[in-house]
């Protein structure tokens, strides 16, 4: 019985590890090589949310690298001029993505009219994400019907020096980036934003 608990603890052990190293994965690397950025459960959120060195008070950046555009036919920054624009970077597979999206679309259908474009960008984490049918699927699980850039190169999340699913940035009619959000939550000052902006 001795022998057993050593055993069972550096067992529990790495269980625990792996499951950290899992919940880190869902919850936000950055693609491709860089190293993982992903949030701290235990974190304050709100000190995330409030970064000020991702592109505050810069134009938006242009859609770079797309492979592919759904729900829309290619739209760059110049077309958008005159509208609020949010841009949302999520991909399919990450649940915090999947929970914001009943909010963002529900923003889309609220305020489109008004003025608010959003535009979805979908940056992949794993490969079936890389797939236009399986984002496709998606689209009609979620009730996405506003305009989804497929950037599976990641030349658009660089773009922005993203590093997280999901993360909204919104811009003013005037094309300039007046507001981000990292992750869940938030919903509210978001709203409060996007109203604001089409007020002003």
């Amino acid at each position: 019985m001795a022998s057993f608990q050593p055993q069972r603890r550096k067992i529990l052990s790495l269980f625990g590890l792996g499951f950290v190293a899992a919940l880190g994965s869902s919850l936000g690397p950055k693609p491709g090589n860089q190293s993982v950025a992903a949030f701290d459960p235990t974190s304050d959120r709100s000190l995330l949310a409030k970064r000020k060195d991702v592109n505050l008070n810069q134009p938006l950046h242009d859609f770079q690298g797309i492979t592919q555009w759904l729900n829309s036919d290619p739209l760059s920054v110049a077309a958008l001029k005159g509208k609020v624009v949010l841009v949302q970077f999520w991909t399919f597979g990450c649940i915090n993505s999947q929970r914001t999206l009943p909010y963002v679309t529900r923003w889309h259908q609220q305020y489109a009219d008004q003025g608010l474009a959003v535009i979805g960008v979908h940056t992949p984490e794993f490969g079936y994400e890389h797939d236009s049918d399986n984002v496709s699927k998606a689209l009609q699980e979620y009730q996405i019907t506003y305009p989804v850039p497929l950037d599976n190169n990641y030349q658009t999340w660089k773009a922005y020096r993203n590093r997280y699913w999901p993360h909204l940035f919104l811009a003013s009619r005037d094309g300039i980036i007046t507001y981000h959000h990292i992750g869940e939550g938030a919903y509210q000052d978001t709203e409060q934003t996007i109203q604001t902006l089409l007020v002003g």
